[in-house]
This record gives C-alpha cells, structure tokens and sequence, in this order.
C-alpha cells in the first residue's frame, strides 16, 4: 500500500517552496550518503534503538555510514525534515542499497535472514 502523501495540488502555492526546503541541507546530506554507501544509518544521540542498529551491524560484519543529527533536546526540526522526507516515523532510519528498509527491529530481521550481509 503506498504512503499516504499530500499532492503538490494539495498543498497552497504560497507555502510550497517552504514545504520542498524545509531543512533542504540535511535531506540533501543523507539523500547524498545514501547514494554513496550500501548501508546508511540516519540516528540521533541517547537513542538505545540507534546504538543497537550499530552494533548490529558491527557484530554481523557489515560496513556502513552512520550519520547523526541532535538529541532528543536538539536539532528536533533536522529530524522532522528527514521524517517528512522519508515517510519513517521513527530513529533511526536504516538503508540499504538506496532503500528505506525500517529501523532497528527490521534491520536485524534482515541481518538474520541474511538479506544485510558481509560483503
């Protein structure tokens, strides 16, 4: 099913360039490293879910670029952008091959069914 979003059409012109360069930069930023590693991985500090995608990671061998953005105190707005941009709810926001594939419990879903490997 796909992700409810509004059509441009939806949207007054007089805030639709506002809505497409919200936080452009950081969307640009990680839309940039996810283009240029297999595995990215979008968090925020003191998130245990964001440590824990690392570490699995680590511990099944797999390289990947970790990028992060604030705390739950700070940078609030970046994350907001990259939630707008991408759809995902939540950090951290993992992706493999240029795609969105959830967070930390499908991300280990797939370490363990041997989609995200070594390699």
């Amino acid at each position: 099913m796909p992700r409810q979003v509004l059509e441009e059409n939806q949207i007054h012109p007089a805030i639709r360039e506002q809505v497409a360069g919200f936080h452009i930069g950081v969307v640009n930023e990680v839309r940039a490293a996810v283009a240029a590693h297999a595995v990215t991985v979008v968090g925020m500090a003191q998130n245990p879910y964001c440590k824990k995608a690392r570490q699995a990671l680590d511990a099944a061998g797999v390289a990947f670029h970790y990028l992060e953005y604030g705390s739950y105190l700070s940078r609030w707005q970046d994350r907001g952008a990259l939630k707008m941009w991408s759809g995902w709810p939540t950090f951290p926001m993992v992706f493999v091959n240029g795609a969105l594939v959830g967070g930390y419990t499908d991300l280990k879903r797939l370490i363990v069914a041997g989609v995200v490997k070594k390699g």
